[in-house]
């Protein structure tokens, strides 16, 4: 290993490396400090070139790579392990914009808040929206295949991109940054290195797709009584194909967030069991209020909605909005947590509920379900909150034991143990034991074809 460091140093500019440790330190650790890493060295490279000059040298020397964006990961898939640790935070241009096409061209470590900024100073929409937009970086959302609040509109980020530029184990470069829609020329090579998670090559750059900006974004928020009502409502609410964003919270996620942080205010005077959170795309604010007011007037009707508030404004939209955006934020009052990130079918959501919540007081009796939101996609982001009082950390032992009914419950109706957060190390071994044997098998010929040594983020995945 020390001859190769010393390759890498030689071969790199200056800037292009560092073993400070006050500026390695913050990339060792996972933001909800549940995985800590070490490296002999962090690499900064600032252009492709130098990336695929560090990989030929990692190649040569067999020493294993460990790509990172803005280190905002789940899955425990973004903290080195004695990995050569490859920050991308430098390469964040934005190198073109074609508005001909609808499409832009970014580096891989330019974080997501300035794609979106510089597609909406191009007068274009990107339409993946995240709460840790400001800090993850266009590499990381690719390589995990990033969902977020549009997805039942827009798609994954599978179906936001292009092409990428990437470099593969060997050091070469791969360059399929293209805006053509129309591309039939063999395998579609692209997306194998999306939702890949930096285990076949590392991306360096990708073409993304822009959409027009809507003339105005109608939101709301509603007050339920149960999850299987929201579901009941997603039909009429997506009718005509302006429903951008249905996301689900239950009371005591709600709770958390606008009892514990001053800058979010409850709009409800009264308390609810559920919270639903809706976007509609329209042309002007005439045409967001008479959609908003149609729809919820027939849901107050049928007698599935409490109470409603309708943005009248961009900053009461904006308000609305911090309730959602605070949600992961907010469950740190609620003391340990076991965070989930599944997918079910949209039908199945409201027995998945059923299922899980009685699961999960057999194992642990007191623990606190807090399953929120893209119930338009069936992405549930189910976690568990300690019981009041008890030892966080006695708590976040039962991990695994309240992982794995979960599973089996999605498994049974037909679901994913992973949406949109990865697999990582935390889901590998899940992954091997539950995915097909011919998945499997199919997994390992990808791996075994691009990295035959194993030096992409080696732990990760299979």
């Amino acid at each position: 290993m020390s001859a190769g460091i010393e390759a890498l140093k030689a071969a790199l500019p200056d800037g292009a490396w560092t073993q400070d440790m006050d500026l390695i330190d913050p990339h060792l650790r996972e933001w909800r400090d549940k995985y800590f890493g070490t490296t002999p060295l962090m690499l900064t490279p600032r252009m492709t070139e130098e990336v695929a000059s560090a990989v030929k040298i990692c190649a040569a020397h067999k020493l294993a790579i460990m790509p990172q964006g803005g280190n905002t990961g789940l899955v425990g898939g973004n903290t080195p392990q004695g990995e050569v640790l490859l920050s991308l935070k430098k390469m964040n241009a934005i190198r073109d914009i074609n508005t001909t096409a609808n499409a832009m061209t970014v580096e891989a470590g330019a974080t997501l808040q300035s794609v979106l900024d510089a597609a909406d100073e191009a007068s274009r929409k990107f339409p993946l929206t995240l709460s840790s937009q400001g800090s993850c970086t266009i590499g990381g959302v690719l390589s995990t295949n990033a969902g977020g609040n549009h997805v039942l509109k827009y798609g994954t980020t599978k179906e936001l991109v292009f092409g990428v530029e990437a470099v593969l184990a060997d050091g070469s470069i791969f360059n399929g940054l293209t805006s053509l829609r129309k591309d039939n020329t063999g395998y579609d090579l692209n997306r194998l290195f999306l939702g890949a998670e930096g285990t076949l090559g590392i991306i360096t750059a990708a073409t993304l797709k822009l959409f027009p900006k809507p003339g105005y974004v109608q939101r709301a928020l509603l007050g339920l009584d149960s999850a299987a009502t929201a579901v009941s409502l997603l039909e009429d609410f997506r009718a005509g194909g302006r429903l951008a964003m249905f996301e689900v919270m239950p009371s005591i996620g709600y709770r958390a967030v606008v009892d514990n942080f001053d800058m979010v205010r409850d709009p409800f005077a009264d308390q609810h069991a559920w919270y639903l959170l809706c976007d509609w795309e329209v042309e002007s604010p005439e045409d967001g209020m008479a959609v908003a007011e149609r729809v919820i007037g027939k849901a107050f009707e049928d007698g599935h909605v409490q109470d409603a508030v309708i943005s009248q404004n961009e900053t009461q939209a904006a308000d609305i909005l911090s309730i959602r955006e605070h949600m992961s934020a907010g469950q740190k009052f609620l003391g340990g947590s076991i965070k989930h990130d599944i997918t079910v079918p949209i039908d199945c959501i409201p027995e998945f509920f059923k299922q899980a919540d009685a699961a999960m007081q057999r194992v642990v009796p007191g623990c606190r379900p807090v399953g929120f939101g893209h119930f338009g996609d069936g992405n549930i982001h189910y976690n568990i909150a300690q019981p009041e009082d008890a030892d966080r950390e006695a708590f976040l032992k039962n991990w695994d034991a309240l992982s794995q009914p979960i599973f089996d419950i999605v498994d049974a109706l037909g679901g994913s143990i992973s949406a949109e957060h990865g697999i990582g190390i935390m889901k590998r071994e899940d992954l091997a034991e539950r995915a097909s044997p011919v998945k499997m098998k199919l997994l390992r010929a990808v791996k075994e074809a691009l990295d035959p040594d194993r030096i992409m983020n080696p732990r990760v995945m299979v």
